[in-house]
């Protein structure tokens, strides 16, 4: 007899696709029409909602991902946008298009990468839907808790605020282009390939850097900040838009892996940096002094890239004086329409 996993998915059925993958998700939380979460008593505060969606084509390919990497991947940049709301991370459901030739095989690993992911992060999935598509895609709810007084928001930037991230930028566009074009990065030593394409593959939501956080913030002031799933210039700019601020960044500040550099030389690294997109760190806009205990206790690549000024433009400077100053703009980075 067949074994079920390896079957198509016409030939599982609707109701052999839900059984496979209600296996994934706790007996109590699935089998209604809408799954019923209590808030513990020391969460409280406000429920955060953000859905995410991954299309195959656009977002994955087998050439760059695999089932179990795609779940991962869609996983991580929900629970990275409840990062970005200060949010903890506690459900998610997910609904998924598939066409009737996918094998049954790559749904279980589909599935195995999004509870990998959800396990890291003390998360659950809570249930989802399923339908025939004419390409495979992932649509991914996530829910959580923020307390209001620590929701970090976009429109809360103020002039003088320091500009920290996370971390590293350029990691994953260096590793998409490893993976399309294997003979790119040969120079590396292969720890550092494997780095790099794992960053694309296995994005980490910076949901550990919010305790942190409110453990520098020595004021009760709205904390202004956002991933920068869609490029670092993306995040400072659309901050920017929504404080009716600007920033100025310093190039020799931005950190870029030196294996990203070695690749591809200084200026191409700086453009992914900025622009690549897919590093899901955290882009936040603090005052200096904790902006600084932030980064040293972070550690890892966090870095001050700049600071939040009166004027709307964004721009790039160089401390060094060695490079021209350039205007910032949304346009260059990834758009769908």
């Amino acid at each position: 007899m067949q074994e079920e996993s390896s079957r198509r998915v016409r030939e599982v059925g609707e109701q052999g696709v839900l059984k496979i993958l209600q296996g994934f998700c706790p007996a109590e939380l699935v089998g209604d029409d809408a799954a019923a979460i209590a808030a513990p008593p020391e969460k409280g505060g406000l429920l955060v909602v953000t859905t995410d969606m991954l299309v195959e084509g656009v977002h994955f390919s087998d050439r760059t991902t695999s089932g179990r990497d795609a779940g991962w991947r869609a996983t991580a940049a929900n629970l990275s946008d409840l990062a970005a709301m200060g949010a903890s991370s506690e459900a998610i459901t997910v609904a998924l298009g598939v066409t009737g030739d996918t094998a049954v095989s790559w749904l279980e690993e589909l599935y195995a990468g999004i509870s990998s992911c959800l396990e890291e992060y003390h998360t659950v999935l809570a249930g989802g839907d399923i339908c025939r598509a004419s390409v495979n895609a992932i649509a991914i709810t996530a829910l959580g808790w923020v307390q209001p007084e620590k929701k970090i928001v976009r429109q809360a930037a103020q002039p003088g605020d320091a500009i920290v991230v996370s971390g590293f930028h350029g990691a994953s566009r260096a590793g998409l282009e490893v993976l399309l074009h294997p003979e790119c990065g040969r120079e590396l030593q292969s720890s550092d390939r494997e780095v790099l394409v794992k960053a694309h593959q296995r994005p980490k939501p910076r949901l550990d850097a919010i305790p942190i956080l409110w453990q520098v913030m020595e004021s009760e002031r709205t904390v202004a900040g956002m991933d920068s799933s869609d490029g670092l210039a993306d995040a400072v700019l659309q901050i920017g838009r929504a404080s009716g601020v600007g920033a100025i960044l310093d190039r020799q500040q931005i950190p870029i892996p030196a294996s990203v550099t070695q690749m591809v030389g200084e200026d191409k690294a700086l453009e992914w940096a900025l622009y690549g997109g897919e590093d899901f760190e955290l882009v936040l806009c603090l005052p200096l002094n904790a902006a600084e205990q932030l980064v040293e206790r972070l550690g890892n690549g966090a870095a001050i890239v700049g600071r939040i000024t009166k004027r709307t433009s964004v721009c790039l400077v160089d401390s060094t004086g060695a490079n021209p100053d350039e205007v910032l703009t949304l346009e260059r980075g990834f758009q769908h329409f």
